[in-house]
């Protein structure tokens, strides 16, 4: 078979080429200037952004290029960032550029500890969007990341920066970002899903989904590849097979011979008999190069494959000619598409790649030992069955990772390093550390990393690794660990059982490091298992020997605790001022996790003060502190964001949220902070908001997920009419909640409240219909429900009265047990207005609506007019459709106003639903739509039938011709010119 040598031409991607080019033309502010090229293996997306980044060059862009890589269980952190640097470091014209922005020497592994340095990792982040603006004021910079499913956390976290804080804004049209990643890897649960949803939302970022290619235009391509016309039953056979897929059918063209009337099936045979054609020298050069990865420097390739110069490159020269390899920038080759790699790897022999990997491992060693070079050395020591070295080379990589502020990456260079100790003699193993604080260590990480669960796990194998003659130091800070760990998860009596063993291994006088933290951990627990007066003893005695000892961050986390339960609570001027003081104390001894939770309870005190503004700016110095140290996915960063969206709720910011951050799927502790989202997509009319709270419940126990899945399912019930699931709802919720001494949350009186609603509403159509039974029935369960929310009220989970929105909880409540037992009452509901006032707007409105009914049951029409008039204010300006609809109805029953007729208003469509009906009127499918929004395609279904009742249209055809004819859809932006470039 005769060999062939093609460069694939652009064929069918017009449309999508000129999306880019538009993207790095001038344009007004405002524009794209990031772009997520999505599509499945093999699709074209490095083919098309080959072509982009070509033509930028030409107009003079710098093009910079980073990469992900997949390397089974090494994490390189920053990689791609790393890549780009490394090029410019490399090229002279940028040296006073680089020199000026230290943080290149940081990143390429020559700088500062970023472990030790606090605020290092905001520095670093800031440093790169300095160094890139400053380049792109050079000259006009694109940006190009390629393979982002492979991506590790640290460089999706800085992504996420760059592209969240208005970098792109402030270059103009002078810097764009293109990265891309394939779809058909990014399963439920991928940590690039989240961050995904997240930049979609934000201004400047748009996403481009590349489609498999019709099959004109896969036949087109095919016409074009070989230099031979083909028959074309083989054209119309490579064209079924290949299945829009670009890449696909250029191996299948190039696999098959002049005389060959059959095509391969699968895709492996298909790039395997490609490589087959290849001499044996060739077909060497490329499994040695398979094992190194995707991309390799010539001088390595050439010392691992063992070849002369000549013969190297007459090999590599037959590679690239048949287009298995490409020559790239730095004397470097890398495979064309990553499937050709990943099946030349898989075809190699167990022995032949344990070989090749142990001679990367060996080169590796003697001629790059610098420290972010370890994690590839770990993997190539590993994968060649050199355990030790292994180890050794994983503990490397791990201090790497800390040093740059990546706790996901370090931990799973911990994990090797566990999973490897037992395999390695004792006499191998690197001196200075042992099992036992190496999984602490590993547990520490997964904390800061955010995987709770897996730092409980941790701690407790290194509790079940512990010698019986084990030091008691190590044995006490294991336990206290664990029950510290145990807390974050919500396992208090557990947790409470290990913090009691490991303050009783060590004696209190004279007093150690060990034991004050030991005590502050106690204090911690002792709270939540209502052991009040055992935490406050242990607490002042343990700041006393804090303070002798001169341990800043344990008297901070004793202060932190003292101010909840002493002096009147942390939403007291006494309790601020302990927090206030316990914040710098963390904050100058360098413990952030510390500070971090004294910035959430100062924050927590505000709300609960009622004085929101104020608690808005408490979060938000907590956030950007988390951020800073690279602790975003650590405890108190999900609650932080989480009490940032629900005061943003309570003022009525709906619109002003912020986009989820990351991880916000279910299984991670920041899912709990999309909470407020779910109450305003709800009380905005969306049916899906009660399945996303569904999926809150699954998985592990999480306190504050189990309260927000709970209120959005009781009011949901309410909201539905259904008050025996409100009750349900709103008992199950509570008994979950209530801690291990029997103290229930002093969320009840919320739950009660809303349940009282839907009981009330039943309570009245009883009395109205004259069903004695009923109404005997729920006066009862109304009575019930209002003696616990009165008890909650007056008695919280701190042993102190709730403050402004628990009282107006209360006065709600109280309110609906009136409407309950005697009928509508316009003084109770005047006091719950009132007692909203502090500054829940949706909650306030709500109360007024029920005003107005009560006023218009009392006979004064002028006075419900004007409260009616304020409903529809608040109700339109939050766009919460329910409310309105329900005002609407009022307002036609009592004669208030005349309501204007159905047909000259337009229906009042959800924000979500307006999203869905742009993409209906476009012809999707609801599998579409919810590729398209993130959203599962049986919630698109559930928006699109609410969609046809709304419009009252029979199809989804019709539906689109009413949105045209009403104006409910925006004009699309007119298309670009299509290029003629193929």
């Amino acid at each position: 078979m005769p060999q062939t040598s093609f460069a694939a031409p652009l064929v069918g991607r017009e449309a999508e080429l000129a999306r880019l080019t538009g993207v790095l033309a001038p344009a007004p502010a405002g524009g794209a200037r990031a772009v997520l090229i999505a599509g499945d293996a093999g699709v074209g997306k490095t083919r098309l952004l080959d072509e982009a980044a070509a033509r930028a060059a030409g107009a003079g862009r710098t093009v910079l290029t980073g990469h992900c890589v997949d390397l089974g269980d090494v994490g390189l952190p920053y990689l791609p960032f790393t890549e780009i640097l490394g090029a410019l470091a490399a090229d002279e014209r940028f040296a006073p550029v680089l020199a000026a922005h230290p943080v290149a020497d940081r990143l390429l592994g020559a700088g500062p500890d970023a472990a030790r340095d606090p605020d290092g990792r905001l520095r670093l982040f800031e440093g790169v969007a300095g160094l890139l603006t400053e380049l792109a004021g050079t000259a006009p910079l694109l940006l190009v990341l390629e393979d982002l499913h492979w991506a590790d956390q640290s460089s999706r976290d800085l992504l996420r920066f760059l592209l969240g804080r208005g970098v792109l804004q402030r270059s103009g049209d002078r810097l764009a970002v293109f990265a891309s990643y394939r779809a058909d890897d990014l399963h439920r649960r991928h940590p690039l899903r989240p961050l995904l949803a997240e930049l979609v939302r934000l201004p400047g970022v748009e996403r481009l989904e590349l489609r498999p290619l019709p099959d004109a235009d896969v036949a087109r391509l095919v016409r074009t590849l070989p230099d031979r016309p083909l028959p074309e039953a083989t054209v119309r056979r490579i064209v079924e097979r290949a299945e829009g897929n670009a890449f696909y059918a250029e191996e299948l063209v190039a696999a098959t011979g002049p005389g060959d009337d059959g095509v391969p099936s699968a895709l492996a045979d298909v790039l395997l008999i490609r490589f087959e054609q290849l001499t044996d020298t060739a077909q060497q050069v490329l499994r040695t190069a398979a094992v190194a990865g995707r991309r390799v420097g010539h001088d390595l390739l050439r010392d691992a494959v063992g070849l002369p110069e000549e013969e190297l490159e007459a090999a590599l020269r037959e590679a690239v000619g048949r287009q298995l390899l490409v020559a790239g920038d730095g004397d470097t080759y890398a495979f064309r598409h990553a499937l050709a790699r990943e099946a030349v790897y898989a075809d190699l022999l167990p022995g032949e790649r344990a070989r090749l990997h142990g001679a990367f491992a060996r080169l590796l060693t003697a001629r790059d030992h610098r420290p972010e070079s370890a994690a590839e050395r770990a993997h190539h020591h590993r994968a060649s069955h050199d355990l030790a070295a292994a180890l050794a080379a994983s503990l490397e990589a791990a201090d790497h990772a800390e040093r740059v502020g990546a706790p996901a990456e370090e931990l799973r260079h911990l994990e090797t390093a566990l999973d490897l100790w037992s395999a390695v003699e004792p006499d191998r193993r690197p001196r200075g550390t042992g099992l036992v604080p190496l999984t602490l260590r590993a547990s520490a990480a997964a904390a800061h990393a955010g995987q709770l669960h897996r730092a409980v796990s941790l701690t407790r194998s290194a509790l079940a690794g512990l010698d019986r003659d084990a030091d008691l130091e190590l044995a006490a800070r294991v336990r206290y660990t664990l029950a510290g760990n145990l807390l974050d998860v919500d396992s208090l009596t557990a947790a409470f059982a290990h913090s009691s063993e490991a303050l009783a291994l060590i004696p209190a006088d004279p007093p150690s490091a060990t034991w004050v933290w030991a005590a502050a951990t106690h204090v911690l627990a002792a709270r939540q298992v209502g052991r009040n007066g055992v935490a406050l003893k242990v607490a002042h005695r343990a700041l006393a020997a804090a303070e002798a000892l001169g341990i800043d961050d344990a008297r901070a986390d004793l202060l932190i605790s003292l101010a909840g339960m002493d002096g009147g609570g942390r939403s007291t001027a006494i309790g601020q001022r302990r927090l206030k003081l316990a914040r710098d104390l963390a904050r100058r001894s360098g413990n952030t996790p510390v500070e971090l939770r004294a910035l959430f309870n100062l924050a927590v005190g505000t709300f609960e003060a009622g004085d929101l503004e104020n608690c808005l700016d408490r979060v938000t110095e907590g956030l950007d502190r988390a951020r800073r140290a690279g602790l975003l996915h650590a405890p108190y960063a999900g609650e932080l964001r989480y009490l940032q969206r629900l005061a943003r709720y309570t003022l009525g910011h709906w619109d002003d949220f912020g986009a989820s951050g990351p991880d916000e799927e279910p299984g991670s502790r920041l899912f709990v902070a999309t909470g407020p989202l779910l109450y305003a997509a709800l009380a905005r009319g969306d049916l899906g908001a009660a399945d996303r709270a569904e999926e809150m419940l699954q998985g592990p126990f999480d306190w504050l997920g189990t309260l927000v899945a709970g209120v959005v399912l009781t009011d949901a019930a309410a909201l539905r009419g259904d008050p025996e699931e409100a009750v349900r709802r709103m008992r199950s919720t509570v008994e979950a909640l209530t801690d291990d001494a029997g103290t229930p949350p002093d969320a009840t009186v919320r739950l009660a409240a809303l349940a009282l609603a839907a009981v009330a509403d039943a309570a009245v159509e009883a009395r109205r219909t004259g069903d004695a039974a009923g109404v005997r029935r729920w006066t009862r369960t109304a009575t019930d429900l209002v003696r616990r929310a009165r008890e909650s009220a007056a008695h919280s989970q701190r042993a102190l009265p709730q403050g402004p929105e628990g009282q107006a909880w209360l006065a709600r409540a109280e309110a609906e047990w009136t409407r309950a037992v005697s009928g509508p009452d316009p003084a109770v509901w005047a006091k719950a207005v009132a007692a909203f006032g502090y500054g829940d707007r949706y909650e306030r409105a709500r109360c007024r609506l029920r005003l107005a009914e009560a006023l218009l049951a009392a006979g004064r029409r002028e006075e419900a007019t004007a409260e009616a008039e304020a409903v529809r204010r608040d109700a339109d300006r939050l766009g919460a459709v329910p409310l309105r609809e329900r005002l609407d109805a009022l307002v036609r029953r009592g004669r208030l106003a005349e309501a204007p007729p159905a047909g000259e208003r337009a229906p009042a469509l959800t924000p979500r639903e307006r999203d869905v009906l742009r993409l209906l009127a476009l012809g999707r499918s609801n599998r579409q739509i919810g590729e398209e929004l993130f959203i599962s395609a049986k919630t698109a279904s559930v928006h699109v039938s609410n969609i046809l009742a709304k419009l009252n249209a029979a199809s989804r055809t019709e539906a689109a011709a009413i949105a045209h004819r009403d104006g409910l859809l925006a004009p699309e932006p007119p298309a670009p010119e299509p290029s003629s470039t193929t």
